[in-house]
């Protein structure tokens, strides 16, 4: 396990000096725990908590898709779908997940997806290299993922990866007057939409206006 996925997460034991539980055990615990844990390896890891402007972004996308989605064969969920990677045995909560057409759940709590088409992470500072990195390798194991997108919280940007064949092509969008098109769930969404009421540090973290004076 890298150490970028260590500084996010933190293990929740099951007992006592016990860092390891089976897949069954990992959902028995989740579904009865009023907090929300990711499953890799045998481990479970608290998912860490997100901030105002995570949230807002987060919701503000949602309800795009949920809006274009209404009378269609399309669904969109935010934040407690949790989808499993059978490949690797990954269990994760995106940020936001959707699907057109059948939905495959694991089993009869209907809480667990496994076949995505789009799923969306909101970029954090403790998160962001293990959602571009690990977590992306492991997303990338399911045959039916065809978009996979990141959403900066700091600034004006989203990165779009999509499949073709066995590579995932990536643009990137940072002009607000943009259109993100999700096409495997026939969606278009505006950059300043998703970004509506969030505020930005006008100055990167770190540096004051007397750095800025100088540079």
């Amino acid at each position: 396990m890298g150490l970028t996925f260590r500084r996010a997460y933190y293990v929740r034991m099951s007992a006592p000096n016990v860092d390891f539980v089976t897949p069954g055990e990992y959902l028995e615990l989740e579904r009865k725990s009023e907090t929300r844990s990711e499953y890799v390896a045998g481990r479970m890891f608290a998912r860490s908590r997100a901030n105002r402007w995570h949230n807002l972004i987060a919701g503000n996308l949602f309800g795009l898709l949920w809006t274009q989605m209404r009378g269609r064969g399309c669904q969109a969920h935010m934040n407690d779908m949790r989808v499993k990677v059978s490949p690797t045995g990954m269990y994760t909560y995106p940020d936001i997940v959707a699907v057109c057409g059948e939905p495959r759940l694991e089993d009869a709590h209907f809480d667990t997806l496994l076949n995505p088409q789009v799923i969306v992470e909101v970029l954090s500072e403790s998160t962001e290299a293990y959602d571009r990195g690990e977590k992306f390798a492991h997303y990338r194991r399911l045959d039916t993922l065809r978009e996979y997108v990141l959403v900066a919280q700091d600034k004006v940007r989203v990165e779009h990866y999509v499949r073709e064949g066995e590579q995932w092509i990536l643009s990137e969008i940072s002009d607000p007057a943009s259109i993100l098109h999700l096409a495997s769930v026939d969606c278009h969404v505006g950059l300043a939409a998703i970004y509506e009421k969030v505020e930005f540090d006008p100055l990167p973290k770190g540096q004051t206006h007397e750095n800025d004076a100088q540079s």
